[in-house]
């Protein structure tokens, strides 16, 4: 058996897909099977995936007899993956070649339920990543979750097949931050989740996006602060002030309405002016972007805010 199972939920990933399984393909450690849960792709994603699994058959691709990506992902960690920890990684993401082996030695301690690492974030190509998130020098809480979430994504989450197993996965009636109530939930259980200060994870970057996803977003955080609220958790202050920060530059980036970008800013600012300006620098560049949206080119307003 492996020891990692990794879950790829795809669509219409025909562009994207051969660089994902490249970078795995890359890893240092070679004990892996990827699942590639493929969602109903209408392009060539799926006689690529075929294709890779021809020449390297730790590869295999299935279909999601469900719809969307927690489905897909439930579909292949609970269906199809046999090995110790489950691995996630979106069909856009690129794996660093260490992550693996990083991951290995992590997992030795028997203490450690789930494990991430850094993230280096890229429009093209890996190469140009030049923003990279941080890692904090603690266990994972849900508090942390409820702010800036250090995980950022599901391409970047470990965890043993057995705690997965028993969080009982997905909740597949969720739009956005599935992964985040998920999250929570896996934390709240007891589950020790560690950081790993080094590179594990390349984060494409869209530039695509609508403002109404943006609104499912925050319906899906409310979602998640129920769960957390179950846990016995409330998010302060400052963790809401964070989160509409998040909300204000991911509206700049995708180029939504200028009015959400400063409302968001504004209730963060309301929220928690100390939170808002944790770090001062991101805090005051959101604000100056928000007031300045409707007159800064897009292009400008991607540039800035893109990471």
């Amino acid at each position: 058996m492996p020891y990692f199972s990794v879950v790829i939920p795809s669509f219409n990933a025909a562009t994207t897909i051969a660089e994902t399984l490249a970078g795995l393909q890359s890893q240092h450690c070679t004990d892996w099977e990827a699942i590639v849960v493929d969602d109903g792709s209408t392009d060539e994603t799926r006689s690529l995936v075929s294709h890779a699994g021809r020449s390297d058959t730790r590869i295999r691709l299935v279909c999601n007899p469900g719809k969307g990506p927690s489905a897909a992902r439930n579909f292949g960690a609970m269906e199809h993956a046999r090995g110790a920890v489950i691995a996630f990684c979106d069909a856009d993401d690129i794996w660093h070649p260490g992550k693996l082996t990083g991951l290995t030695s992590s997992f030795k301690d028997p203490t450690v339920h789930g494990a991430y690492g850094q993230i280096g974030f890229f429009r093209t190509a890996p190469s140009d990543a030049h923003v990279f998130s941080t890692v904090p020098g603690r266990d994972v809480t849900i508090g942390m979750l409820l702010g800036e979430n250090p995980v950022c994504t599901m391409s970047n989450i470990a965890v043993r097949r057995s705690v997965f197993a028993a969080t009982g996965g997905f909740d597949e009636t969720m739009v956005h931050n599935e992964d985040l109530e998920w999250l929570i939930r896996l934390v709240g259980s007891g589950a020790r989740v560690i950081g790993i200060d080094s590179l594990h994870t390349y984060y494409r970057t869209s530039v695509g996006g609508l403002s109404s996803d943006l609104e499912a977003m925050r319906a899906g955080r409310e979602q998640a602060i129920a769960t957390a609220a179950r846990f016995g958790v409330v998010p302060s202050a400052a963790a809401h002030a964070i989160h509409h920060r998040y909300l204000a530059r991911r509206a700049l980036r995708l180029n939504g309405p200028p009015a959400f970008a400063l409302n968001q800013a504004v209730c963060g600012i309301f929220k928690s002016p100390r939170g808002f300006f944790s770090p001062f620098r991101r805090g005051s560049l959101t604000l100056a972007g928000s007031l300045l949206a409707p007159v800064l080119p897009r292009q400008m307003r991607r540039n800035l805010f893109s990471r």
